[in-house]
């Protein structure tokens, strides 16, 4: 990897540090067996007047999808499995203030990159409840967070 593109690399973690998330869900889902499926996304945020920068970092990591928001904001929302995992290889070396959540991220979306078509057994899904709780743990949310309880019925892993 030369320098300009570790330079790259580090801006672009520097800018998720700061205007970026994180983010490991559980989706409900109407079809398929289990009725639910899990979504690894990377979002950075800029004011609608200073989007050109998001423009560049998904030009950078060749993915993504930008929309404008209703409220003055722009986005740049990178989602799956091996998207994801691939981008925070590259990423997590030079991420600083969100390396906890980067490195779940990380370790759920390699789980589920090499386990998709697959049904998950008990471990795997509770490693997955570990991550979407470190995560959720060091992610400001302006709405109601879930209880590793609520996660766990959600996942059909109470007793």
């Amino acid at each position: 990897m030369g320098s300009r593109s570790k330079i790259s690399l580090s801006y672009i973690a520097g800018f998720l540090d700061g205007d970026g998330s994180l983010m490991l869900q559980i989706k409900k889902r109407k079809d398929g067996r289990l009725k639910r499926r899990f979504m690894c996304t990377i979002c950075f945020y800029q004011d609608n007047r200073h989007e050109k920068t998001l423009y560049w970092i998904r030009e950078v990591l060749g993915i993504g999808y930008i929309s404008r928001r209703n409220d003055g904001m722009t986005e740049l929302r990178i989602n799956g499995f091996k998207q994801t995992k691939e981008i925070l290889e590259k990423l997590i070396p030079f991420i600083r203030f969100k390396k906890e959540q980067a490195t779940a991220l990380y370790s759920a979306a390699k789980l589920l990159d090499q386990n998709q078509g697959k049904l998950l057994d008990k471990k795997d899904l509770l490693k997955l409840v570990d991550c979407i709780m470190t995560i959720q743990k060091n992610n400001y949310i302006t709405r109601k967070k879930k209880t590793k309880e609520d996660i766990l019925k959600i996942l059909d892993l109470t007793p």
